[in-house]
């Protein structure tokens, strides 16, 4: 998907500082929704979210395996708000969850330290919204 047709609004909308809401499902079907922060790179059309790893969210999108679960990500600023979907993975690997840190702290601030954290990995595959 590429990110950039969505216009410079959009690009701004997921630069300001906006927390959002992931949701997964839950066994049966469900939703599962909490709030995140949320930091999206808009060349590669990947979101992330850096959670705890016993976290139930990452713990959901751990049972569907490689193939990744699917997810929404949702943020709203009054009139403005934007979804993003697509398939979500977990990432344990050191170098990814300190690149996820980094991207973390350019838009909200330092995360607490955390030595469970995980990145949600998310391949955004659509896009709804209004800005």
């Amino acid at each position: 998907m590429d990110l950039a047709e969505q216009g410079e609004g959009f690009a701004a909308f997921w630069q300001e500082r906006h927390l959002c809401t992931i949701a997964t499902s839950r066994p049966g079907g469900p939703p599962h929704v909490v709030p995140v922060g949320v930091t999206l790179d808009l060349a590669t059309a990947t979101a992330r979210v850096i959670t705890s790893g016993s976290s139930y969210k990452a713990r959901l999108i751990a049972r569907s395996g490689p193939s990744g679960a699917l997810v929404a990500l949702t943020q709203v600023d009054g009139r403005r708000w934007s979804t993003l979907e697509g398939l979500a993975v977990l990432r344990t690997e050191p170098e990814q969850v300190a690149d996820a840190e980094r991207r973390y702290a350019a838009r909200y601030k330092p995360p607490r330290p955390n030595p469970s954290r995980v990145v949600v990995e998310i391949r955004v595959t659509n896009v709804l919204g209004n800005v």
